[in-house]
């Protein structure tokens, strides 16, 4: 069959044909041929309890017999009001909740928002603060504010300018630092950009590690100075949490963790347990008031999306929410972290792996050709595909994001799985040393 679909961050002609997934259960991938691989990506980090989970499903299948979809132009609807209500009970210090139906676009919204945050109010800043090497998605202002060379350069002349500060990434510092001198570098060069700067809008980054741009776990503290920055100097401070709350770090709300309180937060991914398209960027009150006023003066949100606040979608997420407590999911994520943690040291000491990042049930390992001079493996070498075909070989759907492997699985995953999952990446390492 002649395929018509053209495959995101994919050279297309690499492949003469792919995989065609026709099932999947539990945290397993069934191709038309009946092939069975272990999702350890969560079918793009965001699956929470394994692919047909039957009270998820039947969720679904009960409000499509109800309400498919209806407009929150001027209408609402239960699902999108009773999820509203537990995500501001979830969400410290939040107060009201606008819909989306993707990471990118709930980015787009923290900004927009922002902007026309000061606008209502009376000041103009127009400038944006971010982290180098912060992903928040892939559409033009969701790529301004994250910027990862790798995946935009070729989009950087469409691009508004952001101002970036640096990341404490403890693997690559540079010569005369230590980490921990590094990461107060790292917090001068912030506080600097947002003392010398008075039109800026807002500090944007990703909560509790950067994902996307290489997986840089912060260290304690940081993302908690930050926050404080922000409030010293009237600075609106948005996080992303759309690939890192919800479980994936250990968290159900990791700013708690990271103790640093937002003005605007997004949530994605995993709020609907991965099922259906769904985002949700919260703001606090302060910046929800300033909205308010008579219609001609014009200071209502201008922002809005077809499927906005899906019920049923916004049906889905309830019951994802309702069966973290029902099945007690954040204690086993702590297992399944230590787990993880058991096999640090056994990767690390791979010919091919120059550093290994954990939190929770995300795992970076960084591939380089030499350990001593940490240079990554060349993209001539085409790793992405290699360790792609490598891992199918033993039963799992792995990807790369540039030379370092992903080990992002579903949240659920049993400790039986879980290492069938880390066995068959050590193998995959190994075995893709000799072709790279």
């Amino acid at each position: 069959m002649r395929s018509f679909v053209w495959h995101p961050y994919t050279q297309m002609n690499d492949w003469k044909k792919f995989d065609v997934i026709s099932k999947g259960k539990g945290m397993w991938l069934y191709d038309s041929h009946g092939n069975a691989m272990m999702d350890g990506v969560a079918s793009m980090w965001c699956n929470v309890w394994g692919h047909s989970n039957k009270e998820l499903t039947d969720s679904m299948i009960k409000q499509s017999k109800k309400l498919q979809h209806s407009s929150l132009f001027n209408l609402t609807n239960d699902k999108a009001e009773e999820l509203a209500e537990k995500l501001v009970k979830l969400a410290p210090e939040m107060y009201r909740v606008f819909y989306s139906d993707d990471g990118s676009t709930a980015m787009e919204i923290s900004a927009k928002m922002a902007l026309q945050y000061w606008n209502n109010i009376g000041e103009k800043r127009t400038r944006f603060v971010s982290l180098e090497n912060g992903y928040h998605g892939d559409t033009i202002g969701a790529m301004s504010l994250g910027y990862v060379p790798l995946f935009f350069s070729k989009f950087k002349s469409a691009l508004f300018p952001v101002l970036r500060t640096p990341s404490p990434n403890k693997y690559r510092i540079p010569k005369g630092y230590s980490f921990e001198d590094y990461q107060e570098f790292c917090l001068e060069k912030i506080e600097q950009t947002l003392s010398k700067n008075d039109n800026i809008a807002a500090f944007v980054m990703e909560s509790g590690a950067q994902i996307a741009g290489g997986v840089v776990i912060y260290p304690k503290g940081f993302q908690g100075k930050i926050s404080k920055m922000c409030k010293k100097y009237n600075v609106l401070f948005i996080l992303d949490e759309i690939a890192t709350g919800f479980g994936r770090l250990g968290s159900m709300v990791e700013y708690q963790t990271q103790e640093s309180t937002p003005d605007i937060v997004s949530f994605g991914k995993m709020l609907s347990g991965g099922y259906l398209p769904l985002a949700a960027t919260l703001a606090n009150k302060k910046v929800y008031d300033s909205f308010l006023g008579e219609y001609k003066d014009m200071k209502h949100f201008f922002h809005g999306h077809t499927f906005t606040g899906n019920p049923l979608a916004c049906a889905t997420a309830l019951t994802n929410i309702s069966l973290y407590k029902k099945y007690n999911l954040m204690s086993k994520i702590k297992k399944r972290e230590a787990q993880i943690q058991s096999y640090i040291e056994e990767i690390s000491n791979l010919s091919l792996v120059g550093d290994v990042r954990h939190k929770g049930m995300l795992v970076g390992i960084e591939l380089i050709s030499n350990k001593k001079t940490k240079t990554p493996i060349s993209p001539q070498k085409r790793l992405p595909q290699k360790v792609f075909i490598e891992a199918k070989k033993h039963g799992i759907y792995q990807r790369t994001l540039g030379h370092i492997i992903m080990v992002v699985p579903p949240l659920a995953i049993s400790e039986q799985e879980l290492d069938f999952l880390l066995d068959g990446t050590i193998k995959t390492i190994k075995n893709v040393s000799s072709q790279v």
